[in-house]
């Protein structure tokens, strides 16, 4: 789906503040309620909008420890790839989980009590997952900055789809 200048615009808005209510949103994007509701519903449709969350202090609910580690597995084969993959979106206190290039094979984030905490996912969880060889952990100190909100720039030629959006 190309996106035209009043998607960027309700994206932008959304990503700032999802819980703007139709009415507030069409009115600051200057649209109809209406047409907003339909654009909305076809960024929906299309994936472009994935979901809507509540962010939460980690602190207040006892997750305020960050820990990012990098996991090298024994072997780079299909099987043990998914077997560990399969295992680790089991842990509810890994937020994240990237496969990258470079020496290790995954990137995780975990979000955990406290040095104690992290200590005992370590020894009994992650030490045991399938395929995995080598572990580094590292305790962010502090956040100095987070982003929720990814950058959305428009194509250089708006597609055809364009005179079809804006009826909505």
């Amino acid at each position: 789906m190309r996106l035209d200048p009043l998607d960027v615009t309700l994206l932008t808005l959304l990503q700032k503040e999802g819980r703007l209510t139709n009415a507030e949103l069409a009115e600051r994007a200057g649209l109809s309620p209406s047409a907003c509701h339909r654009r909305v519903r076809a960024l929906e449709q299309a994936g472009v909008i994935e979901g809507y969350v509540a962010m939460l202090n980690p602190e207040a609910v006892g997750r305020g420890l960050t820990v990012l580690v990098l996991v090298t597995l024994e072997n780079q084969r299909r099987e043990t790839m998914q077997a560990f993959e399969t295992a680790i979106e089991r842990l509810d206190e890994v937020m994240d989980c990237y496969l990258t290039t470079g020496a290790e094979d995954y990137l995780l984030r975990l979000m955990v009590r406290d040095a104690r905490d992290y200590e005992r996912v370590h020894r009994e969880r992650l030490s045991g997952l399938p395929g995995v060889a080598r572990l580094v952990s590292n305790i962010a100190m502090r956040k100095v900055f987070a982003r929720t909100a990814l950058p959305i720039a428009l194509p250089q030629a708006v597609s055809s789809n364009r005179k079809a959006l804006s009826g909505l």
